[in-house]
């Protein structure tokens, strides 16, 4: 049986209460406003505690964090496939909307009464874990998500001309429209690379673009 998938800018109603329903809908450009102030702050807060080279390698390493943490997510928590109905509407509610309305601009970005939530359990839990490095871990570990959100949203709705840009949305698509038990590195395919979940058509390309190369 085909699954259903609407190629149209629209949207359903997930919510019968009103407040959840609200906020279940975000204006893609929300998190920058929210969270890059968070990652000014606290990556200046942390650079008062560690000298240059630490605080750099720290906030590196937070991005970094954050890659892994993206494709973890994505992998097994947002195509974790339940079994039973509780689980299986759960699931749509979290990722399975956004594979049968792909171009819901108003739900392609994390909505803050998720995100926010997440955003200070990640602190709370860097702070126990990495001591003095924490609030400058957690700076990049936040502009990696904002990364990826900005990504995601550019990936179904902007015309991505740069290299880059034209590989990011074609990764992307692909999960959508071709195999979606790959490409699941949304800002970048690190981890789809390390974890061997990369998708064929990027492996036939790889492997065609070394053979021109040998020529």
């Amino acid at each position: 049986m085909a699954k259903f998938v609407s190629n149209k800018n629209e949207t359903i109603r997930l919510f019968k209460n009103p407040f959840l329903e609200y906020f279940s809908h975000i204006h893609p450009a929300t998190p920058l406003f929210v969270f890059i102030p968070v990652i000014i702050v606290t990556a200046y807060m942390g650079s008062l505690e560690l000298s240059f080279i630490s605080s750099v390698f720290s906030f590196l390493s937070g991005i970094l964090l954050w890659t892994l943490m993206e494709y973890v997510i994505h992998r097994w928590a947002f195509h974790y496939e339940p079994k039973s109905e509780t689980g299986k509407r759960v699931h749509f509610l979290v990722h399975g909307i956004h594979h049968d309305y792909p171009r819901d601009a108003t739900r392609l970005v994390m909505p803050l009464l998720v995100s926010i939530p997440l955003a200070t359990l990640f602190f709370f839990t860097f702070k126990f874990l990495f001591g003095p490095y924490y609030l400058l871990i957690f700076s990049g570990f936040v502009l990696g998500y904002v990364a990826y959100d900005t990504i995601h949203y550019a990936t179904h709705h902007f015309k991505m001309n740069s290299k880059i840009g034209k590989f990011l949305k074609t990764y992307h698509l692909k999960h959508h429209y071709g195999d979606d038990h790959t490409a699941y590195g949304v800002s970048n395919p690190l981890w789809d690379y390390v974890l061997g979940t990369v998708p064929d058509h990027v492996k036939e390309k790889n492997v065609s673009e070394l053979a021109d190369s040998k020529k």
